[in-house]
């Protein structure tokens, strides 16, 4: 074979398999076997949030965000996913100290905010008017709060966020598609959930100040920081870290660094 037509032949194969690899859904990478033993008892009749959280649903509304978990190296791609999983477990997590096969078995156990402490309205932010009578507080697999969020994650997914917040804990599919909206947002620059677990967030010198380095403590950051952030051994994001660890464990993965913000300034 001819030197320029081999040549031709191997870019054409690497062309292929870059193809292939970019085309490689999310559900090759969790199956519902795996899905199911991450969360073994959330369709317990001791959840609330019971039959509310399928597999089907949660591929369904991965699909509508092309690049989660499905960038970057196959290492990368599995840490991403474990760690929304993660995330989003402690914050729907119905576990406790000596629970059944361990407090980090039990997340997506609620759908919505047990006793809200406020309606969560900013009646400041004009841009995201408050509609009588509604409540914006947690709702969802990241538990979507304030009408800041609402308003623009309705209008990017489909609903009418201040007006029905209430279906994000009504639908399935649209519960899953407001974490995953909430993941991958950029704010300030390049910060983003999903930027900082495939490597594509680049700090500004406050967050260097800040010492914002890239891990999965920094996503804590972005979703609770100005509660759980700056505090040493917090319990709250030890249980973060916990969820992380089980679940990259079962995807036989490593965590990366950075794994809290204890000595990050909170956003």
């Amino acid at each position: 074979m001819a030197f320029s037509t081999l040549l031709s032949f191997t870019l054409f194969l690497c062309v292929c398999f870059a193809s292939s690899l970019e085309a490689k859904p999310i559900s090759s990478l969790i199956r519902k076997k795996l899905f199911d033993t991450m969360f073994l008892h959330k369709d317990d009749n001791a959840c609330p949030a019971k039959n509310f959280y399928p597999y089907k649903a949660f591929i369904r509304a991965a699909k509508t965000f092309p690049e989660f978990g499905t960038t970057g190296s196959l290492d990368t791609r599995k840490r991403e996913i474990a760690a929304f999983l993660a995330q989003i477990s402690h914050e729907t997590t119905g576990g406790w100290a000596t629970a059944p096969d361990g407090p980090y078995a039990w997340g997506l156990c609620f759908k919505e905010e047990i006793n809200p402490q406020s309606n969560y309205c900013d009646s400041t932010n004009k841009q995201w008017p408050c509609f009588p009578g509604k409540s914006y507080h947690g709702r969802g697999p990241i538990q979507l709060s304030w009408n800041y969020n609402y308003g623009p994650a309705g209008k990017e997914l489909g609903f009418d966020g201040l007006r029905k917040p209430e279906i994000v804990s009504n639908n399935s599919v649209i519960a899953f598609r407001s974490a995953l909206w909430f993941w991958m947002r950029e704010t300030r620059g390049t910060l983003s959930c999903h930027n900082v677990m495939v490597g594509k967030y680049v700090p500004s010198e406050a967050d260097i100040a800040a010492n914002r380095t890239a891990g999965y403590g920094l996503v804590t950051n972005i979703i609770n920081g100005a509660l759980e952030c700056g505090i040493p051994n917090d319990p709250r994001v030890n249980d973060r870290i916990g969820f992380f660890k089980r679940y990259t464990n079962l995807f036989n993965v490593d965590t990366g660094p950075n794994l809290d913000c204890a000595f990050q300034k909170p956003l």
